[in-house]
């Protein structure tokens, strides 16, 4: 009661105020433990799963290194944060901020009020969220407690109820740490936007390196404090746990229940993926209902007149929202989800490596190995992070993706180095892991570098696909010349083939790691998948802050060269989260299995050893199985048809107000179909523009968020629970099969077919597209001698077109501007330009169809985009946490499946 009192005080308060209230509870917590008298080691019985501790200054090694280098994790996150604090958002300060080009006060004025509303849309959104998951902690814990506590001894079942507290407490634990993880990314993102922003109006080479340090350091605030923390507080329970679970024989000698340790220590995983799951889900929900109808009203629908609304315009009524869900889906929700894969295949493979005597008697350096994989990368990640700010700076646009690919590889270089001498000192030299025998350090190295490069090649991979420098992504943005229909199956059709090499590649990792190390192996490749995870989470993160960035540029109106800029830095970021969605998803596939093996592992050890699990496999023609692997495939189906159909009436209810506000706001349409110079016109002369109501559009997308991320959060829960109860283990082996195998294929095709659709309506919005589509108008030349003219000479310089003279001399001008200038001086004339009923001519004399922004090709490629929107964003990124949380869950209820009928289930469904 006392703890609860506590609680409630810390977290009822307001929003401002959480990072205090996870601290509050989660020392709380800590202290209860440490104070607990079960905790300390007694006198007691040494049974047959105790482990002599033969080398009690392992641990004292293993505490001085894990914790250093978590320190030194958290302490480097603070230095970038106070780096990206020093940027001032008035411009105004010395030092970064003295060379900034010149804006207006009313600009300036107009940035801080945009970043302040995103600030707050985003903490109320995450306030309402964090509030169910703190009721959802609570209430699911005590399932935990009670089914966790009832497994099954030698006599048949019996209660456990330390098991269960014990497992209740790490997952109460990792649940907490998944929200504290998610809330500091998410607010260090909102308080960067506006920073990356302002330092785009350097000039040149500065504005450059500032904008994109300016993001990239943010997103590194991230990657550090999230591995450091999550690592430490892992590391804590561990060596909290291993006291409670060591006995003191007779001669004085240490004996610790590993076994015991490390099942109970599965909960943090699973508080970790839970949180993850209504991260991911109710993110997704409001990030892109709100993103859908923002992109459908603006750019498709429009003001009236045939003028079309960019959905970053401040007159935009769902730009905030559009903004703030950017940060709390690809933000929260990514760093919940990797926060998950750690947490699970860091205990999966403690739990793993604990069944071996091997790792058990070569000391608690041996048997955190996991941890000291984690910790490296910290180290490596920590010192590869200056190679792209200060070493190898982007100093122009075609820099960025370069610095971020160097980023990745160098790491992965860095970790293939330190792991070698790692594996060599940490592990004994010979293994036995169940069926698997005689493994060896070697082998071990191999499975976690496989994992490694596996992840690495996977983001690479997943670039090509979704990035517009390569071909995939042209060919879908070339594909709109006959309309959204044709944008619509090249991209799907690509979405189908990236899937290819990725899962050859992941398919390569496990055979691999399997072969040579057993499940340990599987869990191995995981964690060197997530061994350059602060990396990965900067780059990731990175890029909704380079999204927000541009969106404030151009609700702000600063000038064009900042928004060229922004663009960049925010087509960059399309792909870097794309990459990260790649990676999260393989390491994923990897995780999963090797809770799977987990599960498999910790269910056998209730059998009898010649019959076990282990050794003897799961059978795929038993019919119990093979029912369950088709019916496992199609969980992930029906997980994608809530979510994508919450969307959809999110967004439909977005367009509806939109369109409300449009019809009932006076003066709003007008305001908005103003272009910059009509609008500044306007207020010269005294007169006020009318700005939308925001605040309406971020409660439809906040409240349909939290009411429809509930039944896909229930249904990935119950079923493993509901399965394992009803039919047995072997029935959940099916059923995770199913899943796993269903949930890689469909994650990788939605992720970047969506990836691929965003991409390509960036290059077109770039212009790239001009020159390349041919008007027909009976004097066109022979269409082959067009494409061929138009690979040579496109984009927005080869239509360049003749304006304003000079001493009696026409001059080029930009086709931005001269569209600017017509749209007011022959609006008729504008409007048949942009629905391409009239042809505009090219430099080198072709007359082509124009498809720059606001043109009947731009639309199409934006209800490419739009479809892609939940794809990418909610449906897709949210499956790796499908088949994680459904095996971290079969993990932790392991013992109370084996408990019911000896693992055959009410129903006596298994051949256990």
């Amino acid at each position: 009661p006392g703890l609860q009192s506590r609680v409630s005080r810390s977290v009822g308060g307001s929003s401002l105020d959480m990072v205090s209230a996870h601290k509050a509870l989660a020392v709380s917590l800590l202290l209860c433990l440490l104070a607990g008298p079960t905790l300390a080691a007694s006198n007691g019985t040494v049974t047959p799963d105790h482990k002599e501790d033969l080398h009690p200054e392992a641990k004292a090694s293993a505490d001085a290194f894990i914790y250093t280098c978590g320190i030194i994790g958290v302490c480097f996150a603070g230095f970038l944060f106070f780096i990206v604090s020093r940027i001032s958002l008035r411009g105004s300060e010395s030092g970064d901020t003295e060379s900034l080009l010149s804006t207006s006060r009313a600009s300036d004025d107009e940035l801080e009020a945009i970043y302040e509303t995103i600030r707050a849309g985003a903490r109320a959104f995450l306030w309402a969220e964090y509030q169910i998951c703190f009721i959802f902690i609570a209430c699911f814990s005590l399932v935990i407690f009670a089914l966790v506590s009832h497994t099954n001894g030698p006599e048949g079942s019996t209660w456990d109820f330390d098991a269960g507290g014990l497992t209740a407490v790490t997952f109460v634990v990792g649940g907490l740490t998944s929200i504290l993880s998610g809330f500091i990314g998410m607010m260090v993102a909102v308080y960067a936007n506006a920073r990356t922003a302002v330092s785009a109006k350097k000039e040149g080479e500065a504005g450059w390196m500032a904008s994109f340090n300016a993001a990239f350091r943010a997103g590194g605030v991230m990657g550090f404090s999230l591995c450091a923390i999550s690592m430490v507080v892992l590391y804590v329970l561990a060596v909290l746990y291993r006291s409670h679970f060591s006995v003191i024989d007779d001669k004085g000698k240490t004996w610790v229940n590993y076994k015991m340790l490390f099942e109970c220590l599965a909960g943090y995983g699973l508080g970790g993926s839970a949180i993850a799951m209504f991260g991911r889900v109710g993110g997704g929900i409001f990030t892109k209902a709100a993103d859908v109808g923002a992109d459908l009203s603006g750019k498709v629908i429009g003001v009236g007149d045939g003028k079309k609304l960019d959905e970053d315009s401040p007159f935009n009524p769902a730009c905030i929202a559009d903004n703030v869900g950017d940060n709390v889906g690809d933000v929260a929700g990514m760093g919940s989800d990797l926060f998950g894969s750690f947490g699970e295949a860091s205990c999966a493979a403690m739990l793993i490596g604990a069944s071996s005597a091997a790792i058990a008697e070569a000391g608690w350096g041996a048997l955190v190995f996991p941890l000291y994989i984690s910790a490296f990368g910290i180290l490596v990640c920590l010192g590869v992070s200056f190679v792209a700010t200060d070493v190898y700076p982007v100093k122009k646009e075609e820099d960025i993706e370069n610095v971020l690919k160097v980023q990745l590889f160098l790491t992965s270089v860095g970790m293939t180095v330190v792991l070698f001498p790692l594996a060599y000192g940490a592990l004994p030299a010979s293994i036995d892991l169940g069926a698997t025998t005689g493994v060896t350090p070697l082998m071990c190295y191999v499975a976690v570098v496989s994992g490694l490069w596996g992840g690495c090649l996977i983001g690479f991979i997943t670039e090509l696909y979704t990035s517009h420098s390569y071909t995939p992504v042209r060919d879908v943005a070339l594909s709109a010349e006959t309309g959204a229909a044709t944008n619509i199956i090249y991209g799907l059709a690509l979405g189908y083939q990236s899937v290819i090499l990725p899962v050859i590649i992941i398919s390569l990792i496990m055979f691999t790691s399997v072969k040579m190390c057993g499940m340990y192996g599987v869990a191995l490749a995981a964690l060197g998948m997530l061994s350059t995870l602060a990396t990965c989470l900067a780059i990731d993160v990175y890029g909704p802050i380079s999204d927000n960035a541009g969106g404030i540029a151009e609700m702000a109106e600063l000038p064009g060269e900042v928004r060229d800029k922004t663009d960049a830095l925010d087509a960059a970021g399309n792909t870097t989260a794309a990459i990260g969605k790649g990676f999260a998803i393989g390491s994923a596939a990897l995780v999963s299995l090797a809770l799977f093996g987990a599960f498999i592992t910790r269910a056998s050890a209730a059998m009898a050893a010649d019959d076990s699990l282990v050794i003897k496999g799961v059978n795929l023609l038993t019919p119990v199985v093979f029912s369950f692997i088709i019916f496992g495939a199609m969980i992930p189906y029906w997980f994608s048809a809530l979510t994508m159909r919450s969307v959809g009436e999110a967004a439909n209810a977005m367009v509806l107000e939109i369109a409300r506000q449009f019809a009932d706001i006076q003066g709003l349409s007008d305001s908005a179909g103003m272009d910059f110079h009509e609008r500044a016109e306007h207020i010269a002369k005294g007169k006020k523009l009318v700005k939308p109501d925001y605040k309406a559009c971020i409660a439809i997308a906040t409240e349909a968020s939290l009411r429809e991320m509930i039944a896909p959060g229930v249904l990935v829960i119950l079923s493993p629970i509901l399965v394992g109860t009803f039919a047995g283990v072997e029935a959940v082996a099916g059923l995770l099969a199913g899943a796993i195998a269903s949930s890689v294929q469909l994650a990788i095709s939605m992720s970047n077919t969506g990836g691929a659709w965003d991409n390509a309506k960036k290059y077109t919005e770039k212009g790239e597209l001009n020159g390349m589509f041919q008007f027909r108008d009976g004097s066109s030349i022979p269409l082959e001698d067009f494409r061929i003219a138009a690979e040579a000479n496109h984009g927005n310089d080869a239509i360049k077109q003749y304006g304003a003279t000079k001493g009696g001399k026409q001059e080029e001008v930009d086709i931005k501007d001269w569209l600017s200038e017509l749209a007011s001086k022959d609006p008729q004339r504008y409007i048949r330009i942009l629905t391409g009923d009239e042809g505009i001519k090219t430099t080198d004399g072709r007359t082509c169809v124009y498809a720059g922004k606001k043109s009947a090709i731009h639309s199409a490629v934006v209800v490419g985009d739009t479809v892609g929107d939940p794809l990418k964003d909610t449906s897709g990124p949210a499956l790796n946490i499908v088949m994680k949380l459904m095996a971290i869950i079969s993990v932790v209820f392991a013992d109370f499946f084996m408990s019911i009928n000896n693992g055959n289930g009410i129903f006596n469904c298994g051949t256990v």
